[in-house]
């Protein structure tokens, strides 16, 4: 059987206190049928977050000089796994937020065939430490996002995704800002089966995140309208491209 290869990527701006830490903690030997690589797009940091990231062991990074957005940023990612022969796309956070242990849960719906684009779900999971206001700001997203798309979402924010092939290749980030919303409606509206796995999160304990509140809600809001009044076209999805047993993963390390 043909392996199918995961690649890791992280997008990441100054976070070389946390990046080391997330890359060593993914792991990259959960299934004797799955090779996994790890990516780092560092965008534009001033620190060491790509001599920490190598150290730490990542396979690939791509830097940019100068900050170009986080949806910049995640989309140079999806590109790249196009570019190095990916089968299956996983985004975490570098902020040391989202749990790197569960990606095989966060691909285990994809290898069933049961989905082609996961999110990790902290509202279905567990959260600790995350304030009010960004709490609020998450549910209010989560159902606009909801109402758009006619189905039940409960975590449309997460940092921590993983896309099938096709999804890679028809993914659509249509601004540099940031791409959470505008990526999961694109996405659906054009077919692809979207599945939540609840997660365990944790706030950051290093860094700051560079999202506030006034230029999220300036640059979003916007971008949800373009993308919602774009025509998409629904894609042929083979649903059976990236079927693995799972039997065996539980007596992997």
């Amino acid at each position: 059987m043909k392996k199918q290869r995961v690649i890791v990527f992280l997008p990441a701006h100054n976070e070389e206190e946390a990046i080391g830490e997330v890359i060593r903690r993914i792991p990259r030997h959960f299934h004797p049928d799955v090779e996994v690589s790890v990516l780092v797009i560092d965008d534009g940091s001033t620190d060491r977050t790509a001599e920490a990231a190598q150290e730490a062991g990542a396979d690939y990074i791509c830097r940019w000089p100068e900050n170009r957005g986080l949806g910049a940023a995640v989309r140079r990612g999806l590109e790249e796994c196009v570019r190095l022969g990916a089968d299956i796309g996983v985004m975490i956070d570098a902020d040391n937020e989202y749990p790197p242990e569960q990606i095989p849960d966060l691909l285990a719906p994809i290898f069933a065939g049961e989905a082609d684009y996961t999110i990790g779900s902290r509202f279905l999971g567990t959260i600790r430490g995350m304030k009010w206001h960004r709490r609020l700001g998450n549910y209010a997203f989560t159902w606009l996002q909801s109402l758009l798309l006619g189905q039940r979402l409960y975590d449309g924010q997460s940092g921590m995704r993983a896309f099938s092939r096709q999804a890679i290749e028809e993914a659509e980030i249509i601004h540099d800002y940031n791409y959470a919303q505008v990526l999961t409606l694109n996405l659906v509206r054009k077919g692809f089966r979207l599945k939540e796995v609840p997660i365990r999160y944790q706030v950051r304990t290093t860094g700051r995140s560079f999202i506030k509140f006034t230029a999220y809600m300036t640059a979003v809001i916007p971008a949800i309208w373009k993308e919602m009044r774009r025509p998409v076209t629904k894609a042929v999805i083979d649903r059976k491209a990236h079927l693995l047993s799972l039997e065996r993963e539980r007596h992997c390390s």
